[in-house]
């Protein structure tokens, strides 16, 4: 395998660097906002282990570029809202890729600096899913 010309924590970094990161006390405090969607990027078994921001608004990270897309036959009207987005991961590297595509797009959203698994630590709240 040839090496790669860039890596994914460089891609991490320069997209750091052009996108809006909050702080995860900043965004705790931003729950109660109903102008404020936070968007979990998770795979649906990490929202399943570790539980999920109350309210969050699941968009697995394969589909944020289809379903923020209006011409997309996948889009979902959420996105249409005029409301700030909060995207977020586990630790805040999808999230920020996630973003700067998104923003690249020209969809307007900032990612939770330092992702969920820092929300939890923090004591942002967590809600589990119910057990089937």
């Amino acid at each position: 395998m040839t090496g790669l010309k860039i890596s994914s924590g460089e891609l991490v970094k320069r997209a750091r660097a052009r996108i809006r990161e909050i702080e995860t006390l900043a965004a705790i405090d931003m729950l109660a906002d109903p102008d404020v969607v936070i968007v979990d990027l998770r795979d649906i078994r990490e929202r399943q282990r570790s539980g999920f921001i109350p309210g969050s608004f699941h968009c697995p990270r394969g589909m944020a570029e289809f379903w923020v897309d209006p011409d997309s036959p996948y889009f979902k009207p959420v996105f249409a809202e005029q409301k700030t987005f909060v995207f977020h991961c586990a630790s805040g590297w999808r999230s920020a890729l996630t973003v700067a595509t998104l923003n690249d797009m020209g969809f307007a959203c900032a990612h939770l600096k330092d992702g969920f698994n820092d929300w939890a630590a923090k004591g942002g709240p967590v809600e589990k899913p119910e057990d089937d």
